[in-house]
């Protein structure tokens, strides 16, 4: 295995360190070319070699790049808010893994009737409560909501790491989040950007309504196409699945829950309704909802972990800080998540201009096809940089090229197309840069990078087929603009 890795290695170190000087193509400069190379390079080391030092490898050599100073590659890594967030939001989970609450959840998943049935109803009970939590809910938070009753689940039916079911349930966790963030605009950023692209250059405003109307069926579809490639192409192996019933759990079901527990809970119940309140409460009390959100993500679960760390039971903290870095904190998905914030950051950075020449290349294509293949551009384009880049990303350049290139057709509907390429630019899941919990997923040990790349790609070539053939008719049905 070793020797297998050992070209793979030497291919990628000579795309970090080289790639600059490969001619770059008209448009694009030779620290383009810099950043790409890096990109390329870094995402072969985790997927066939390993997610700690390359990922520190990808913050030096972004350091190397002119027109990147390391102060600016650090300020969009270590110092990004999602790195605080996923920091505190690490501890704030643990001490609620400290409490019998977590393992009271996932034995309602466990032991419910549908459970008992066998381990695919347990899979579809938990993947679809995702889903529908999903549906209003920001898809990070939901990740760090559903993770550690993931993880009770593990341990509850003694899964192992690397099982095909433990990998499944993991994966089926990251593309449910992913997916029910393109299904409803409400607390979903992604949809949300495409949505107001388009009425910025149509002046014409799509209901969420309508958006919700098309967007609600394709993302069912697309939740059933993951089972299916689950039950016919990972085919998981289920003879580890222990069925389980209350009986088996009577002393931790029957003791009662304590003051220490009650409070940790309280904390984390109001760190979650700081996240999810401002999307719920914003058409009644605007003001209210406007002043929540400006805590952001990272404020409300730093608040936790200090009101956990001051307030003593017993003459013990609720939260020891220590402890919870050292056990609570898994640095290496950590350090994996702040390499891919860097890399994203200097992938859509303005002077390194990768994102003006993708569009300059991408409009004149489209231009000169027909009005389907055009919007089968568009949504192939979207579904596949979801997936190995960011989200938002996505959502901003794809529908900025399409709009304009669809109001100039009298055969597409620019509304439809821009509906669509929100709901597409939410779904990627193939590899770290897409999201900050993919990173997280792939270096579990649940599952691996290769696992997430290899489904995550196969949930986005249904995606394509599903959003073009049954998501964008249903959108000219239902969005009238």
């Amino acid at each position: 295995m070793k020797n297998r890795k050992t070209p793979i290695m030497v291919f990628a170190l000579l795309a970090i360190f080289l790639f600059r000087f490969v001619p770059a193509p008209a448009g694009l400069s030779s620290d383009g070319m810099q950043v790409v190379g890096i990109f390329l390079g870094t995402l072969l080391l985790w997927i066939f070699v390993g997610i700690d030092w390359p990922s520190l490898l990808c913050l030096a050599a972004l350091t190397l790049v002119p027109t990147l100073d390391p102060a600016q590659v650090f300020a969009s890594s270590f110092g990004n808010e999602t790195f605080t967030f996923l920091l505190f939001t690490f501890m704030l989970t643990y001490a609620l893994s400290q409490t019998t609450i977590i393992k009271r959840i996932a034995l309602t998943f466990i032991t419910s009737n549908w459970a008992q049935k066998g381990a695919w109803q347990l899979a579809l009970l938990f993947l679809l409560s995702v889903l529908l939590m999903g549906l209003f809910i920001s898809p990070t938070v939901l990740f760090f909501i559903m993770l550690p009753i993931l993880e009770e689940i593990y341990e509850i039916l003694s899964l192992k790491k690397g099982s095909s079911f433990a990998s499944m349930l993991m994966i089926g966790l990251v593309v449910s989040c992913s997916l029910s963030s393109g299904m409803t605009p409400i607390a979903h950023v992604f949809p949300v950007i495409a949505l107001g692209v388009f009425e910025s250059i149509a002046n014409v405003t799509i209901s969420y309504a309508g958006y919700m109307a098309f967007a609600i069926p394709a993302g069912l579809l697309i939740f059933l196409f993951m089972l299916l490639l689950f039950r016919f192409v990972l085919k998981p192996d289920m003879t580890q699945f222990k069925q389980l019933n209350k009986a088996d759990f009577k002393q931790t079901v029957s003791d009662p829950i304590t003051k220490r527990e009650k409070i940790i809970l309280f904390v984390f119940t109001v760190v979650i309704l700081l996240w999810v309140a401002p999307g719920i409460i914003a058409p009644i009390l605007p003001g209210v909802a406007e002043l929540i959100e400006s805590f952001g993500t990272a404020i409300p679960p730093l608040a936790g972990v200090v009101v956990l760390a001051m307030v003593r039971l017993e003459g013990k903290p609720l939260l020891v800080i220590n402890e919870a870095i050292t056990k609570g904190v898994s640095w290496p998905s950590l350090i994996m998540a702040a390499s891919t914030l860097a890399i994203g950051s200097a992938l859509t950075n303005e002077k390194i201009g990768l994102i003006a020449y993708v569009s300059n290349v991408m409009a004149p294509i489209a231009q000169g096809l027909a009005p389907l293949l055009i919007v089968a551009l568009f949504i192939t384009w979207a579904t596949f940089e979801s997936n190995i880049g960011s989200h938002m990303v996505t959502a901003q350049v794809v529908t900025s090229v399409a709009v304009p290139i669809a109001l100039s057709s009298n055969a597409i509907e620019a509304a439809s197309l821009a509906a669509v390429i929100g709901l597409v630019a939410s779904i990627g899941s193939a590899t770290p840069p897409s999201m900050p919990y993919v990173a997280i997923a792939g270096s579990s040990g649940w599952t691996n990078t290769v696992q997430m790349l290899k489904y995550g790609m196969l949930i986005a070539v249904g995606t394509i087929f599903i959003a073009l053939l049954i998501a964008y008719p249903l959108a000219n049905v239902f969005i009238n603009v």
